[in-house]
């Protein structure tokens, strides 16, 4: 793949969280300056999968690096928290890293940052990043994290891609921003990118610059493409592809998915989805489809799920598979038992459960989730599934004065984990088991604190490897009542 660079737009002002220093020194001090190059030995990494080393004390960030690299780097940033540099060359590759990398845009596009270490090495390094998270804790420091729950395939497995476009139409970018900036880095052929996604850039990035679309440019608030998402479902082979427009006007749009349907007959669902608001947010309220049919259809391991344009599902398939799977096992459920879905999105994790119990309430606030989960109970023949839009706590408060009880509570929370009010609130309703669903090790680890403070211990940990090459690493989590009978199931189950 010929190299491009990157599409210039305005640089972010986020830098990533800095990490503790090493030991040894403060983490900054006056003698770095931007621009100036050193030579670095990288000491760990960070929780986003960038490399740290250490220069007259001072604690600096390379993307790009892994533990035992000793490298030339050029400061690019010095903060009052944080320094960054660029890496200019390895002096000393570590003996973690590859020989050759299997993606050739690695140090440019960094949106799989582990790509560069050995696969084994990338795994080991989730299992202690979750085993450190766990750890900092007392009231954890009986969990033994084992080896993470693998995929089929660690390249070519992303089956959902969230890509923006910029340049012109005379030469178009594809892809994902760069790290803490609003550069994009033109994606051809991504090598985690599922094979159907890659074709279906290439098309569009044709399709644009031959049927002149205009492409949105932030500066001066022009044009109207502003996002491509693709999705494919895995079991049907199928795709959908959604163009984020500014506007809803855009007459080229017609012939973009003439022509891509002609080029890629896998595409069955092209849909414009409108989006006129600034800042970060891909997707609008409204969305028109060009095509007859509007949903894909995929299997998920037992399951049965229509897919939506916006529909929130894991980006990869068998790594959803796992994370279902494991999920169920932990739940201990032998054909009965109250189970109550919090977070349910659109009902994978629910569906999973149906079979095993004698009620499934899923609860979400995207009223479209909700949609997409009731849709998907009558596709599975899931009668004892019910699904509700409602905000967790109110919910919450419903049941509690209801006087409901569930034997099993799914916790499935976004990034930030759990508000401490609806865990006091779970508490309350006396579920005998929990399972937890966490992408984030950190904030799964300071809920699991908080829950053995209310008489509910953690007795395992299982990690699923989700997105291979990058820092993101699932787990489920297994929750029981202290000194209380397992009437679910005996003996008591484990993930």
């Amino acid at each position: 793949m010929t190299p491009r660079k990157p599409a210039l737009g305005k640089a972010s002002t986020r830098r990533s969280t800095p990490a503790k220093p090493l030991p040894g020194g403060p983490d900054r001090g006056a003698q770095l300056t931007r621009g100036v190059a050193d030579e670095l030995l990288i000491d760990q990494m960070d929780d986003e999968g960038s490399g740290l080393g250490q220069s007259g004390g001072q604690l600096i960030t390379v993307a790009g690096t892994v533990p035992q690299d000793r490298c030339l780097v050029r400061i690019s940033h010095v903060g009052k928290r944080a320094v960054f540099a660029e890496l200019i060359k390895l002096i000393e590759p570590s003996p973690l890293r590859l020989q050759r990398s299997p993606c050739s845009e690695a140090a440019l596009c960094l949106g799989c940052p582990l790509i560069v270490m050995r696969y084994g090495e990338q795994l080991r390094w989730k299992q202690q990043q979750v085993q450190s998270a766990l750890s900092a804790y007392p009231a954890l420091q009986h969990l033994q994290v084992p080896r993470l729950l693998v995929p089929e395939r660690n390249l070519g497995y992303r089956t959902t891609a969230k890509l923006a476009v910029a340049g012109s139409h005379a030469d178009p970018y594809i892809g994902i921003y760069r790290r803490a900036t609003h550069e994009v880095v033109d994606l051809d052929d991504c090598v985690v990118h599922h094979p159907l996604i890659n074709k279906v850039v290439k098309v569009v990035r044709s399709g644009i610059s031959k049927l002149k679309v205009p492409i949105w440019q932030e500066k001066n608030k022009s044009g109207i493409l502003r996002y491509l998402v693709v999705r494919v479902a895995e079991s049907t082979g199928q795709v959908m592809v959604t163009f984020v427009t500014v506007r809803r006007a855009f007459n080229e749009i017609h012939h973009l998915a003439r022509l891509l349907q002609e080029q890629v007959p896998e595409v069955t669902v092209v849909c414009q989805n409108v989006n006129s608001s600034e800042g970060n947010v891909i997707f609008g309220a409204h969305d028109h489809f060009l095509t007859k049919q509007q949903m894909l259809q995929d299997w998920i391991g037992q399951v049965q799920l229509f897919i939506s344009p916006r529909s929130f599902l894991q980006a990869q398939h068998d790594g959803a598979r796992l994370l279902y799977e494991t999920a169920l096992t932990c739940s201990g459920l032998n054909g009965v038992g109250q189970v109550l879905d919090l977070y349910c999105g659109i009902g994978g994790i629910a569906l999973t459960m149906a079979p095993q119990a004698t009620q499934v309430l899923g609860v979400e606030l995207n009223k479209e989730a909700v949609a997409d989960a009731r849709r998907n109970a009558k596709l599975n023949d899931a009668r004892n599934c019910r699904f509700e839009a409602s905000d967790v706590q109110e919910m919450l408060d419903d049941l509690l004065e209801e006087g409901r009880f569930f034997d099993l509570i799914v916790l499935n929370p976004p990034r930030k984990g759990c508000d401490r009010e609806v865990l006091d609130k779970v508490v309350k309703l006396q579920p005998q088991r929990m399972v937890y669903v966490s992408c984030s090790p950190a904030t799964l680890a300071r809920d699991l604190d908080i829950l053995a403070a209310k008489g509910y211990r953690c007795s395992q940990v299982q990690p699923v490897e989700m997105f291979p090459h990058t820092p993101h690493v699932e787990n489920v989590a297994l929750i029981e009542r202290k000194n209380t009978k397992n009437s679910l199931t005996e003996p008591q189950a484990t993930c």
